[in-house]
């Protein structure tokens, strides 16, 4: 089997990305800011697993050149998961668009030095689906790319993604000729936790179950498994046809009402604390200015992103659960953890 490199090893993708390549027999090592952090995730991984789970932790930070050259060291394949995911809107967009950016560049410029036969980035739907306004397809594919430049269908988050990606693919297709890229491109990441240690993702679940939103925003998402992520990124590491390609994973759009709905009639004890009713879009805008995490979500207002997972299917062989499974399993964990 393979030797493969993991970064952000501590986040909510990698940590399902790095169960299932141990799973397929490959060996693991993991990036974080800190290597102490190795204690911590090895025993979350083992308590998540049912068994004894050990990798290798090498401490690479996205923003500085400090230990990238050993982490890439030896390795087949590289697994680029780390990516600032913010629970707010910075004040300044290149506080994320520059860590996304230099980062990817940093990992894709030592994978090459260190002879890495290709690098699986974890991008997203937001590189895709936004800053068309008005004027998006009705379903979007691979072939798209978002629009930074249109801040009013935007945010520092998704602007980020798309810049990353871009800079990532051209570098492939200039300097780091040679090196193979493959793109995995999820929506709205949910499904089962490992800790309380959260993703912003996860705050789809936890505020309506957690009584922090009195009303159902009109908004919506397409909405994937976190398992089912990892189980495309591993796939696009070894499928020949997947080299030079980006793969949209997602399940159909679904409104926010939905997610409510599926959420009140599988957790009946919750029902209380579930929003109700249709919030006006004026009022989630008042409300927005008081909470971090609603104000990244105004470009959503009334608006369908509609993607096809058709490539993924095609190419990788990919089998996604129902957004419902990823939707019932993400909340049943928040609730085993502690979290609501």
């Amino acid at each position: 089997m393979a030797k493969v490199l993991v970064t952000g090893a501590t986040g909510f993708i990698a940590g399902h990305v790095i169960l299932q390549l141990l799973e397929a027999g490959h060996e693991v090592r993991g990036t974080a800011r800190s290597a102490s952090s190795a204690a911590k995730l090895n025993a979350t991984l083992s308590k998540y697993a049912g068994k004894p789970v050990a990798i290798e932790l090498v401490a690479a930070n996205l923003e500085r050149d400090d230990g990238w050259a050993e982490a890439v060291a030896g390795m087949d394949f590289v697994q680029h998961v780390a990516s600032p995911f913010p629970s707010g809107v910075p004040k300044n967009p290149d506080e994320l668009i520059r860590p996304a950016t230099d980062g990817a560049l940093r990992v894709l410029k030592a994978s090459r030095a260190a002879g890495v036969k290709r690098v699986v980035m974890t991008s997203s739907m937001a590189a895709i689906a936004y800053g068309w306004g008005e004027n998006r397809p009705p379903v979007l594919t691979e072939e798209h790319w978002s629009n930074p430049d249109n801040l009013k269908d935007n945010t520092a988050y998704t602007r980020s993604k798309t810049i990353a990606e871009r800079a990532a693919w051209d570098y492939i297709n200039g300097e780091g000729k040679g090196l193979e890229l493959a793109v995995i491109n999820p929506a709205a990441v949910l499904g089962p936790v490992m800790s309380g240690d959260l993703s912003a993702s996860l705050e789809l679940l936890t505020m309506p179950l957690s009584g922090k939103i009195p009303a159902v925003p009109r908004i919506g998402f397409g909405i994937v498994d976190v398992r089912d992520v990892a189980t495309a990124q591993v796939a696009a590491m070894t499928v020949p046809g997947a080299a030079g390609e980006r793969f949209l994973v997602s399940q159909p759009f679904m409104w926010f009402s939905d997610v409510a709905d599926v959420l009140r009639e599988a957790f009946p004890a919750y029902a209380k604390k579930l929003p109700k009713g249709t919030m006006p879009d004026v009022m989630l805008k008042i409300v927005a200015a008081f909470n971090p995490t609603l104000k990244q979500v105004i470009p959503e207002l009334g608006r369908q992103r509609q993607v096809s997972n058709e490539k993924a299917k095609r190419v990788l062989g990919w089998k996604p659960r129902t957004a419902k499974q990823a939707i019932v399993d993400g909340a049943q964990s928040l609730i085993d953890a502690g979290v609501v």
